[in-house]
């Protein structure tokens, strides 16, 4: 049986509580091994999968992360909803640490990172204007706000390269320019989630307020970590939420954004690049 719904797990929540009926299923990819197993179960009456994004232990920075068979991984699994949890710094006063943001923009800062499923003989150009689902954001949105989070509805991540915090300089580059977040890992997903035809959205965990702030002029992993755990416990209330509103009729942009966006013609794509991605574009290569 399909699950059509996934979790992705980000620092600080490599599990989820609630879920019963646990089983590990590896999942192979043309891109490689996921980050980990992914733990699929029951959440809400829903079966759900869920991923530890930086692996068991956490043993993987965002630079080595295989976001292509992470989110191949989902898509081989029917995955249709795709909710990520994520730490995030703050670059605005008014959102504190503890608070959720669910954003609605991106500014890509991250360097060399694979980002498309595409290449190698087949093209494909999808719209990234939005690039989280409005509908399933929506949806997080009145989760966090039923669940008593404090809770910002839009505003853009900035996802940098890392591994290291931001310097003072970029910190306020990033402010001057009406930046609201700032994290490291949610980028690649939401682009590819997208190609893959996934609702995508961010509930993002403010951690810290990177190192613009005068009384957090530099920032910690045990800083981060502190609150994380703190946050843990409302960030799965949150999730476990949206899932039980799930789902609902896809007529946004995600579910047929490869419609129109294949220009290779399609006897002149390879056939182990049409066999690698049949789970993606198999409807439209036929």
């Amino acid at each position: 049986m399909s699950i059509t719904i996934g979790i992705i797990g980000g620092s600080g929540l490599y599990d989820m509580a609630e879920l019963t009926d646990r089983e590990e299923r590896r999942v192979q990819t043309p891109f490689g091994e996921p980050s980990s197993p992914f733990v699929t179960g029951t959440l809400r009456g829903k079966r759900v999968a869920f991923l530890a994004r930086h692996g068991a232990g956490h043993r993987y920075l965002p630079s080595e992360l295989n976001f292509r068979a992470n989110i191949f991984g989902f898509k081989t699994l029917g995955v249709e909803y795709l909710l990520s949890a994520s730490a995030v710094g703050s670059l605005k006063q008014e959102y504190k640490p503890m608070d959720l943001v669910i954003p609605d923009q991106f500014l890509d800062r991250t360097r060399g990172r694979i980002s498309t499923f595409f290449g190698r003989g087949l093209v494909a150009h999808v719209g990234f204007a939005h690039p989280f689902c409005g509908r399933l954001s929506e949806l997080a949105f009145e989760s966090a706000t039923a669940a008593g989070a404090t809770v910002h509805k839009g505003g853009t991540y900035v996802c940098m390269e890392g591994p290291q915090f931001s310097t003072l300089a970029e910190s306020k580059l990033y402010r001057s320019w009406g930046m609201d977040i700032i994290g490291m890992t949610n980028l690649q997903e939401a682009k590819l989630a997208r190609e893959a035809e996934i609702c995508y959205t961010t509930i993002a965990l403010v951690t810290d307020y990177d190192c613009w702030h005068p009384d957090h002029d530099h920032v910690t992993v045990e800083m981060i970590i502190a609150n994380l755990t703190e946050n843990a416990r409302m960030a799965q209330q949150v999730i476990a939420g949206a899932v039980g509103a799930l789902p609902f009729d896809r007529t946004c942009e995600c579910a047929t954004s490869l419609k129109y966006a294949i220009i290779t013609r399609p006897d002149a794509v390879p056939a182990a690049v049409k066999r690698d991605l049949a789970p993606i574009v198999g409807k439209y290569l036929q």
